[in-house]
């Protein structure tokens, strides 16, 4: 077994742990009517993008999600959240500098001997959810299941769905298939974007994400026989029609979105099985983007 497969599963305990420390974290976490940004990297800015539509669709204050190299300056927030695996990675801590004494700031990280414990005005650290693998799985999952807990959307049926895509086969057919978009709405749109890196990175599979309105808008076109479309969440009405109509593959998401977010994971490591590759040494990609300084 890889390591990304070992920490893939284990994602349902790592889940029920970060739930119920969710209210332990409570003052170190954005409160309601904070005007508050989410920032990372990679993989991190995805699930900023889902947790930012979280907590604005849950009334609790205007929420953006920023690639940490992005950060708008000048703009004005009463805290920003950082989510970081390693605690290393150049863009956050520069951003966490520059923010140091005038912005409120919260690191989310896997490792407390990193510079992030002391880059961020409060750190919750997931140790439990670190990983081996280059390819993030159980973490980016587990920091938006502590968020999500935080908002009050966790439910036990989040960790159930999540056992049932462990352990139910994937649709026949889809390991084979030659290219795969990923749909989603709200803040299933960061999930999509995550289902499609997460597949490039073990599988170097081609794969594209869209809010799944704007999948009509000419992404559409590509698909056809040995492609396949997979919507996290509810689909819009007649798209299911749609695109089984041109011969592609149609995935329902039936489970909670984010356990559907592990079946996706569970196909990143067939693919890369059926193409000979190791998942856990994908091509280019190191634990941590540390760059040089002159």
């Amino acid at each position: 077994m890889t390591h990304v497969e070992d920490e893939l599963t284990s994602q349902p305990e790592c889940w029920t742990r970060a739930a119920a420390a969710a209210a332990h974290h409570s003052d170190a976490l954005p409160a309601a009517g904070e005007r508050v940004a989410i920032v990372g990297c990679g993989t991190s800015y995805f699930m900023a993008q889902a947790v930012a539509a979280l907590r604005e669709g849950a009334g609790q204050g205007e929420t953006d999600a920023f690639a940490a190299s992005e950060f708008p300056r000048g703009r004005s927030y009463d805290r920003v959240v950082a989510l970081t695996r390693s605690g290393t990675t150049t863009e956050v801590l520069d951003l966490l500098g520059r923010l140091k004494g005038g912005t409120r700031t919260t690191a989310l990280t896997a490792d407390p001997a990193t510079p992030v414990m002391t880059g961020a005005d409060e750190v919750v650290v997931l140790d439990f959810a670190d990983e081996r693998s280059v390819v993030q799985t159980r973490f980016a999952t587990t920091a938006l299941t502590l968020l999500r807990a935080h908002l009050g959307l966790h439910t036990d049926a989040v960790v159930a769905d999540a056992r049932t895509a462990l352990s139910t086969p994937l649709p026949d057919g889809l390991v084979a298939c030659t290219q795969f978009t990923f749909l989603g709405r709200g803040w299933t749109v960061g999930l999509a974007n995550e289902a499609g890196l997460k597949m490039r990175e073990a599988s170097l599979a081609w794969t594209e994400a869209y809010p799944a309105m704007e999948y009509r808008h000419g992404p559409i076109s590509i698909t056809t026989h040995g492609t396949a479309t997979w919507m996290l969440g509810e689909a819009p009405e007649g798209l299911a029609e749609q695109v089984r109509e041109t011969g592609g593959l149609w995935v329902a998401g039936a489970l909670d979105p984010l356990a559907e977010l592990v079946r996706v994971q569970r196909l990143a490591v067939a693919v890369a099985a059926a193409r000979g590759l190791d998942p856990d040494q994908p091509r280019h990609l190191t634990h941590s983007v540390i760059l040089d300084r002159p």
